[in-house]
């Protein structure tokens, strides 16, 4: 009777895969958006090796295990295949490992299915078989390797195959402590007698990985004792006393084992050092993060970025490239195989084997969430491998190993066992349950909620390989000449900076140091997240895993008039800012010192302790102090410095926005507020410069003007905030009248202010009101004690714009 289903189960498992083994040949396609790409083909011996051992299973299950738990196999076959074919995708040579390893685990699987299903074998040679895995644990204090070349030695290797003693260790002391219950429990019920002797063989167990220093392995251990001491005993205050004395096994690892303290730091705060020691969980939370709701598609993320993916983070990486849906999936799966296994040992036809079925699936369903709960920074990282999915032999045979035995005990021709309190038995698949649910909740936690803000993190660098296959969006200035744009094929996408000097301003993208500037705050656009129909971004998601091709974005920016201001500056610290003082729009923006954004991989270390801060925009970003610049708006406002009441330059400081940060698609810097000691950005000061030429209304800044969709072609991109009459008309245009450079149609007004940090040089001018063009306002600051220089470069600049 449970052969159809689960014949139904096993097509619907290698449909499911083929699929999958489809779409990650036709990843490359995809990914680079054309069909003369190289094809993956290798993960198809993987598929192949997989139906071959899977199929003769379910053939020999429906032969001589025909009452067996029709669940068990398909859900333990879905998940060997999904990682399989997940390590293929990640590396494969050890895909095709991994694949060497499930022929041989696979086979071994299939003549067990010989055995007899009383499993008299196991019970009556109990103390050999834990005996031999303690030995073999052992050898490896004398002959242990390891494969990858780390410190701890878990491993025995000959010949290039390495096998780790620690995983069937767990089958085998499961084994024992079943055997042992099932013999003392009808003589024995006193929870002492109970506990002494198995307690002093699992203690020599966890003597060994504590040498070892194979935390993760002690970790399960500890907790399959205490679960299976807690179905035998049915003592709620065994498994309460478990429980501390786990905690308390905890805390003494943690003062104990530097690699214990170093995890569980990252834990608790993995953003202190997401470089270093938390680079692992970060990368995997971002991993999370990156695949969202439908995640990138199979072969279309970037798993690979977090360290041994193949094995520890094998979960995130499945997670990116399959999303909360595919996980939600895999997890139900575990919980599929966790819900039949305590069905199993309610089921058994005896003692033993109920223990036994209840014990192994409290090792898979417990390791799983461990190893889960790690990557999704629900508990510390442990190291354990996620059964049936990682890469690993011994992991993948003790775990095919697990699922024989199941198998066996559910294929029983006889009534189930008395078992007068079920409680226990229901509490742990209770808590197993719990658990991963609290995984579900995490991981649509990082996918959903936290996953736009993970995404714009600098230090992910998914952001930078997405922009080698979609080409991104151009800065252009306002009469279409490149600023900043994108070259090449799908693929090999770099981006080129046309001209360097403005660096402080246009930014960068960087995969190393992420974004600045007008990169980072026109990304969206640029990245085509925005400004495309929601139709192509969900569709370019879907099939391709990334977005749409960027936007073109154009800029306010006059690059003749940039090199100009650029050249006037020269070599010397300072900034000018030129602008419509009507509109707001910022025609040049010069901030000296510069770099160059296209060696910035090379240059970032020096540029970081530079003195001179080139990376920084002291435009926008740079905060000065003004004073006796302000003098000229004080005169414009009626006001007399000496015999003005604090309230009022309160009031006129605030008109001039001094304490607001200016709003537009830049990154500025923080105002002050008036209980603090004013100082002011240049482009602050520039638009309360413009008030003085455009009858005393201080314009709304702008310099991203449009962007180009296509659908409606250019867009223009409105002001983000309102022009504001920060004194009156009158006031303004006979200031500006008196400020009048002779012989010249515009006005200015020169300060030098020295302080403790340094002189600071100023210069404000401005078309005059009766100008017949397009009313300009200029600001030059210079970092240094020359206000005749600062006079010399703005009215130079002025004399080139209003008679070029």
């Amino acid at each position: 009777m449970n052969i159809p289903i689960q014949r139904r189960l096993m097509t619907l498992a290698a449909v499911f895969l083929f699929l999958y083994s489809v779409i990650l040949t036709l990843a490359p396609a995809a990914r680079e958006r054309s069909w003369d790409v190289d094809y993956r083909w290798s993960h198809w011996l993987g598929f192949a090796v997989w139906a071959a051992v899977f199929g003769l299973a379910h053939l020999l299950v429906r032969r001589r295990l025909p009452d067996a738990d029709p669940y068990l196999l398909p859900a333990a076959a879905l998940l060997a295949g999904w990682g399989l074919l997940t390590i293929w995708r990640l590396v494969p040579g050890f895909g095709a490992k991994q694949t060497i390893w499930l022929a041989v685990c696979g086979t071994l699987f299939l003549l067990g299915l010989r055995l007899a299903p009383d499993l008299h074998f196991l019970r009556r040679y109990k103390y050999a078989w834990l005996t031999g895995g303690l030995l073999l644990t052992a050898l490896t204090l004398v002959f242990g390797t390891n494969p990858m070349g780390g410190d701890q030695r878990l491993w025995l290797g000959a010949f290039g195959v390495y096998f780790q003693p620690s995983e069937p260790l767990k089958l085998l002391l499961i084994v024992y402590l079943a055997a042992w219950f099932a013999d003392r429990i009808p003589f024995q019920l006193r929870p002492l007698a109970l506990f002494v002797p198995t307690a002093a063989v699992t203690g020599l167990a966890l003597l060994l990985l504590f040498v070892q220093r194979d935390l993760g392995a002690a970790s399960i251990f500890i907790f399959l004792y205490t679960a299976i001491l807690f179905l035998a005993s049915g003592k709620k205050r065994v498994l309460l006393a478990s429980l501390a004395g786990l905690a308390l096994a905890g805390v003494a690892a943690y003062f104990l084992f530097d690699v214990v303290r170093i995890r569980v730091d990252a834990w608790l705060n993995p953003w202190l050092d997401p470089s270093g020691r938390s680079y692992q969980i970060v990368q995997a939370l971002l991993a999370v993060a990156n695949g969202g709701l439908l995640g990138r598609g199979p072969g279309m993320g970037s798993p690979g970025l977090v360290p041994v993916a193949i094995s520890d983070f094998v979960f995130s990486a499945i997670a990116e490239e399959t999303g909360l849906a595919g996980t939600l999936g895999l997890l139900l799966l575990i919980g599929i195989f966790a819900a039949r296994g305590i069905i199993t040992a309610l089921r058994a036809p005896d003692r033993f084997r109920r223990i036994l079925a209840a014990g192994l699936t409290a090792y898979l369903g417990a390791q799983s969430i461990l190893i889960i709960g790690g990557n999704l920074r629900v508990l510390p990282l442990t190291g354990v491998t996620l059964p049936f999915v990682s890469y690993g032999g011994s992991s993948l045979l003790t775990s095919l190993a697990a699922l024989l035995l199941l198998l066996l005990i559910s294929a029983r021709d006889e009534e189930p066992a008395p078992l007068p309190n079920p409680r226990p038995y229901l509490l742990l698949g209770g808590l197993l349950g719990l658990g991963l649910l609290a995984a579900a909740l995490a991981n649509g936690w990082w996918a959903v909620v936290r996953g736009p803000d993970l995404l714009t993190r600098t230090d992910n660098a998914r952001r930078a390989i997405a922009d080698r296959y979609v080409q991104r969006g151009s800065l252009l200035d306002r009469n279409g000449e490149p600023v900043n744009a994108t070259t090449g094929t799908a693929g090999d996408f770099v981006r080129v900076y046309a001209y360097p000097d403005l660096a402080p301003v246009a930014g960068y993208t960087s995969p190393a140091y992420g974004q600045a500037g007008l990169e980072a705050s026109l990304d969206p656009y640029l990245r085509g997240l925005q400004g495309n129909p929601a139709s192509l971004i969900w569709f370019d998601h879907l099939f391709y895993g990334q977005p749409p091709p960027g936007l073109d974005v154009r800029l306010s920016l006059d690059l003749d008039l940039q090199r100009r201001a650029d050249s006037l500056l020269g070599n010397h610290a300072g900034v000018i800012v030129l602008l419509d003082a009507q509109t707001g729009e910022i025609l040049a923006m010069a901030s000296h010192p510069t770099f160059d954004p296209s060696t910035l991989d090379a240059d970032a270390p020096q540029l970081n302790q530079d003195p001179a801060t080139p990376l920084l925009d002291r435009a926008a970003q740079g905060m000065y102090p003004p004073g006796g610049a302000l003098s000229a708006f004080l005169q414009a406002s009626g006001l007399v410095p000496d015999e003005t009441a604090a309230a009022d330059l309160t009031a006129l400081y605030a008109a001039l926005g001094f304490y607001t940060a200016p709003d537009l698609r830049l990154p500025v810097a923080e105002s002050v507020s008036p209980a603090d000691e004013l100082r002011v950005s240049p482009l602050q000061m520039a638009l309360a410069a413009a008030a003085l030429s455009n009858d005393g209304v201080r314009p709304a800044p702008r310099l991203a003007m449009a962007v180009d969709t296509p659908a409606q072609g250019w867009v223009v991109l409105p002001a983000l905030s309102d022009p504001v009459q920060a004194f009156p008309a009158e006031g303004a245009n006979q200031t500006a009248d008196a400020l009048m450079v002779n012989g010249q149609p515009f006005w200015e007004w020169v300060a030098l202010v020295r302080t403790a940090d340094g002189a600071f040089a100023w210069y404000l001018g401005g078309t005059l009101p009766d100008w017949q063009g397009t009313p300009l306002a200029v600001v030059v600051l210079l970092e240094e004690d020359s206000s005749l220089l600062a006079q010399s470069i703005g009215r130079a600049l002025l004399k080139l714009t209003v008679q070029p």
